[in-house]
């Protein structure tokens, strides 16, 4: 029997899943690249958490981020602490990695109007998809020319390959903000833990997306509620996308291996 059978978790039962997902996408844009070969360049960052046996297991791929919010002894304060790697060119790290895999590619990060992207295309270099970045196969017509490379892809550029991190949970962890970057663009991870811990439960996603948004306004000199009013099509060019689900930890179900609905809010700012 295998581990993922027997239902147990580990880094190596979740890399194999992620594996299994790039490998479910990639064989949908083999059967439709005759029809729609677009789809060679879609992508998605993922970011997993999963608590097995009192042990939080954090896996992702792109710049979505979860940050813990931990109680500090007796004081009633509380502090952020990040369990994330994050895989964004604008990263000096993600940059030396690229530069040491591709140590022939003079182009293998470029800085764009004050913006590092991967072959001067994309921000992220880990994700689910994007397979036009990563097969010599699909980076061809008739997919768009912005995407196609000048020259021959000899290896893969971009990776599925997640980040795994393992913490074990300890009385004194709170929640878990599990975030796209659209959120933390605008609030720090110190700000995001302190207005889930100052506020109710209830609503703790859609109180994170809405101080986003007030933050992207006043970046734009402008009102949060004309901001509000302008079309979602055209708000991309003022703030991301943001996503976000806030998980409380229930450590008496925890330590009993129990499982019930969860204690959870999500938003998503097209929904806000």
């Amino acid at each position: 029997m295998t581990a993922e059978t027997q239902g147990v978790v580990t880094a190596e039962t979740i890399q194999r899943a992620f594996l299994a997902t790039e490998e479910g996408f990639t064989s949908l844009v083999t059967e439709l690249w005759s029809t729609r070969p677009h789809i060679a360049t879609v992508g998605s960052c993922c970011l997993v958490g999963v608590i097995y046996q009192q042990t939080l297991f954090v896996a992702n791929l792109g710049d979505s981020r979860v940050v813990l919010g931990k109680k500090v002894g007796n004081t009633g304060e509380i502090a952020a602490f990040q369990l994330s790697t994050e895989h964004n060119a604008n990263e000096a790290a993600v940059r030396r990695e690229l530069k040491e895999l591709h140590p022939n590619d003079t182009q293998i990060v470029v800085l764009k109007h004050g913006v590092w992207r991967v072959k001067g295309i994309i921000q992220v270099s880990r994700s689910i998809g994007d397979v036009y970045m990563k097969s010599s196969q699909y980076n061809r017509e008739p997919i768009n020319a912005k995407f196609r490379l000048p020259e021959p892809m000899n290896m893969p550029i971009l990776s599925a390959q997640p980040t795994i991190l393992s913490h074990r949970l300890h009385a004194n962890d709170s929640f878990l903000i599990f975030a796209s970057d659209g959120l933390w663009e605008h609030l720090s991870n110190e700000k995001a833990v302190d207005i889930v811990h100052s506020h109710p439960h209830a609503g703790s996603a859609k109180r994170l997306v809405k101080a986003a948004l007030h933050e992207a306004a006043r970046k734009r000199e402008m009102r949060y509620s004309d901001l509000r009013k302008i079309d979602k099509k055209v708000r991309r060019h003022f703030h991301d996308d943001i996503t976000v689900i806030v998980l409380f930890l229930n450590h008496d179900l925890i330590s009993r291996g129990m499982v019930q609905d969860p204690p959870v809010s999500i938003r998503s700012a097209l929904e806000h």
